[in-house]
């Protein structure tokens, strides 16, 4: 039986809250030395039969045949397909988590998007950030979703026309889009190109999701113009000032695959957008807490294993 709405967006939306409140904002991911630090330090917290520890450890693909199993945010992924690391319109980011592995469908779709959007977005090739682990999962650090191969990362910097060292790729920082005040985009980065990249992903019939920032959603829903269809696909999300995050329906006769509803067919530009903006906004200006000494902090959940996963995920995980 399909999960509801809630099951999927609950645990991203959270997730991201948090990044949106506390991270700085000139950063668009940690670097490599900061993800390494974060790795180690929730390594070394995690029981050796912990699911992050389990698919956020492993360094290759179970070869088998391809299948998305479970839901967006709680499966894996079997017969996954790397993303090569430079193709002549994509460059792939922070190699050292060994994060461009996907369904193939999912690489062929990224494949497609990056070699049209020169001509048809004016956009000159993708940097592309988080797809997925090498067999899914939960993820040692980062994202609640990517977990079954079928999201993907795209940042909203274009690519250089030049290949960007191993350096850069590692620390380099994508462009933040939002503006100071998370109301509306910055004018001085954001441009019709950005519109014309995430239109030309959200037409695309495999798309079921694109979430942006809901800044970032206030200037597609201005800028849309009378050709509006593609904007209900694109749904306001916390965090996503970065980069664009493109979600695909599951593949076609994947038993194990658990779809996300279909968003409503309305533009996603009236109460639903002021609602994030009011949220976002107010996350964004809370004044910080300040500590009582009072009661006991809340321990953190307990880490899912093998057992919170759908059965097929064992065999994902012992594969050779």
């Amino acid at each position: 039986m399909p999960r509801p709405l809630a099951a999927f967006v609950a645990p991203i939306a959270l997730g991201l809250g948090l990044i949106v409140a506390t991270a700085p904002a000139v950063r668009a991911q940690q670097t490599q030395n900061e993800e390494a630090e974060r790795r180690a330090k929730v390594l070394s917290l995690l029981p050796n039969n912990a699911a992050k520890r389990i698919f956020g450890t492993t360094s290759g693909p179970a070869r088998m045949e391809a299948r998305a199993i479970g839901s967006y945010a709680r499966g894996c992924l079997a017969g996954a397909t790397a993303l090569p690391v430079d193709g002549e319109t994509w460059q792939v980011m922070r190699l050292s988590r060994n994060r461009n592995w996907g369904h193939p469908d999912l690489i062929r779709l990224v494949e497609s998007i990056a070699k049209r959007a020169p001509k048809e977005a004016g956009w000159p090739g993708l940097l592309v950030g988080d797809i997925s682990q090498p067999r899914g999962g939960p993820m040692l650090t980062g994202h609640a979703s990517h977990q079954v191969g079928l999201d993907a990362d795209i940042w909203l910097t274009p690519m250089p026309a030049r290949t960007l060292s191993r350096e850069e790729r590692e620390n380099m920082s994508a462009t933040n889009v939002a503006r100071s005040d998370w109301m509306d985009v910055d004018p001085a980065v954001y441009t019709k190109k950005h519109l014309a990249l995430i239109r030309l992903a959200a037409r695309e019939k495999a798309v079921t999701r694109i979430f942006v920032n809901p800044a970032i959603k206030v200037a597609l829903c201005r800028d849309a113009g009378a050709d509006r269809d593609w904007l209900s696909k694109v749904r306001p999300m916390w965090g996503h000032n970065y980069h664009f995050h493109i979600r695909v329906a599951c593949p076609a006769g994947d038993a194990t695959c658990t779809d996300q509803p279909l968003p409503a067919d309305e533009d996603g530009c009236g109460s639903e957008l002021q609602t994030w903006l009011k949220k976002q906004y107010a996350a964004m200006h809370r004044p910080k807490r300040q500590g009582t000494g009072k009661g006991k902090p809340k321990p953190p959940p307990r880490p899912w294993t093998l057992d919170d996963l759908p059965d097929e995920c064992r065999s994902v995980a012992v594969a050779r």
